[in-house]
């Protein structure tokens, strides 16, 4: 909840009460949207998606300094839209009744279900660094499962927030889906509400204290916190393959995504090998990265300041610093970063204890994969953990002896873009997930309903208890 500057919001916190018991009389209202109606808000939000990719392009290009336009395309609006189209494919399977067992001997023809309800108005506090992503990618899941909506974008964001704001009020009545934006206050007002479900993305630190401000209502929250997320390297994967894909995913917003490799796990003795084949794969395809629109910029002046002050203070540590386009310089207008390798961090110093979510890449050297193994499990779970290897065995032992909210083998950070497949919480103290059937799941109720047939023998449990209870413990005891 972190606020780059300092404002009045007192209307928006006003607008925000209102807003929030004007949803809430709607769905008392309306409690249990169809599957058409729940289908249409769903592709609503692809169309809104869609019909704004050229604004949204501007948007996070005002915000960032520099953005690439074609990434904006593919997952702040065509990522969007396969979410919903994948939603809307799949709805009136999600909303099926699940049946449960009910044993006949007891129950007779009774029958047990599980079916999902709405949970009812759902808060979505939103980052930074995926402002439209990370907010109409769960409005997708919220709307699936019946719900209503309220959004506050990061104040870091402001040129997004607003679009954010104005798409949502041309494309749904404000009681169904609305936007608040503000600055601090605002920021520390919304978990404080009672809301039926809370989503937060960021960090821990914020985390715990949306967590906290959540529990005086009772509120239950999703948490995709960020952290250290680490890619293991085995000594069979030191590959042009491996080593081009974890730079890669590392260059994607410049290092500003929760679930990018935050640090490398590599055989010492193929660590030289592994900043080669990096310093390569840059000269070759990116060799200008830093100066183009390739190069995301760094959210803020006081980010920038910050990732600066972690590589200078790599350098002061004397670890060996690799720039890997030689030719780039900070440009503090855009606040481009090139990218870094740092070779050996100690432990105490900035990128070895916190997220680095810059354009920095430590390695960190092994002798034996149980030490990359150790290394991980001393720290707190990472949202995401990825090993290279061309041996699954090898794999599949790396994730039985670790754990992390999600897992890639010989990829990285590429499960949070697959619509179908549940992604977010569990780095750090996060809980919950999101994304596909998983996500609709998150933001729904799972209401259990019986419904009583002939031939059971539920009046047993009524009293008097008397011989007939007796014969059945009776029964039951000599059958064990």
């Amino acid at each position: 909840m972190a606020a780059t500057e300092t404002r009045d919001d007192t209307a928006a916190i006003a607008a925000l009460h209102e807003s929030l018991d004007v949803q809430q009389a709607a769905f008392l209202r309306d409690p249990m949207p169809s599957a058409e109606v729940r289908r249409e808000r769903v592709l609503a939000v692809a169309q809104m998606a869609l019909d704004n990719r050229l604004r949204i392009r501007e948007a996070v290009r005002s915000d960032f300094g520099s953005h690439p336009a074609l990434f904006a395309d593919m997952v702040e609006t065509l990522g969007i839209a396969g979410r919903a189209a994948y939603a809307a494919e799949h709805l009136e399977t999600w909303m099926a009744p699940e049946p449960r067992d009910a044993d006949p001997a007891m129950y007779g023809t009774g029958r047990a279900e599980m079916r999902r309800e709405p949970k009812g108005v759902i808060g979505n506090i939103v980052p930074w660094n995926f402002p439209y992503d990370l907010s109409l990618g769960p409005l997708v899941d919220m709307l699936a499962g019946g719900n209503r909506v309220i959004i506050k974008p990061s104040d870091a964001t402001p040129a997004c927030g607003d679009l954010l704001r104005d798409m949502a009020r041309a494309t749904f009545d404000p009681d169904l889906v609305d936007v608040v934006v503000g600055g601090l206050d605002l920021a520390r007002e919304f978990p404080r509400l009672r809301w039926d479900h809370l989503l937060y993305t960021g960090s821990s630190r914020i985390g715990r204290e949306v967590a906290r401000a959540a529990a005086e209502n009772l509120v239950p929250v999703t948490l995709e916190l960020g952290g250290k997320c680490p890619a293991v390297v085995m000594p069979d994967a030191v590959d042009a393959r491996s080593v081009q894909h974890i730079v890669g995913i590392k260059m994607i917003k410049n290092g500003q995504m929760c679930n990018t490799v935050d640090h490398c796990h590599v055989p010492s003795d193929q660590v030289d090998r592994f900043v080669d084949l990096a310093a390569e794969w840059v000269a070759q395809a990116v060799p200008d990265y830093s100066t183009t629109s390739d190069c995301t910029g760094i959210i803020s002046d006081a980010h920038l300041d910050r990732v600066l002050g972690l590589i200078s203070e790599a350098r002061e540590a004397g670890c060996r610093v690799v720039q890997l386009d030689p030719g780039g310089k900070v440009d503090r207008e855009t606040r481009r970063v090139p990218m870094h390798i740092v070779v050996a961090p100690p432990p105490g110093i900035g990128i070895s204890e916190e997220e680095v979510f810059g354009p920095i890449l430590p390695i960190h050297p092994y002798d034996d994969v149980d030490d990359a193994i150790r290394h991980i499990n001393a720290g707190e779970r990472p949202l995401g953990l990825y090993v290279f290897t061309h041996d699954e065995q090898a794999a599949e032992g790396v994730l039985t002896r670790t754990s992390s909210g999600g897992a890639c083998i010989n990829a990285a950070a590429i499960q949070g873009a697959l619509p179908s497949l549940g992604f977010g919480g569990v780095g750090n103290s996060g809980t919950g997930r999101h994304h596909g059937i998983d996500g609709f799941r998150e933001f729904t109720n799972a209401r259990g309903v019986f419904i009583r047939g002939e031939d059971d023998l539920c009046d047993l449990f009524v009293p008097p208890y008397d011989e007939r209870q007796q014969a059945l413990v009776d029964g039951a005891l000599e059958g064990a």
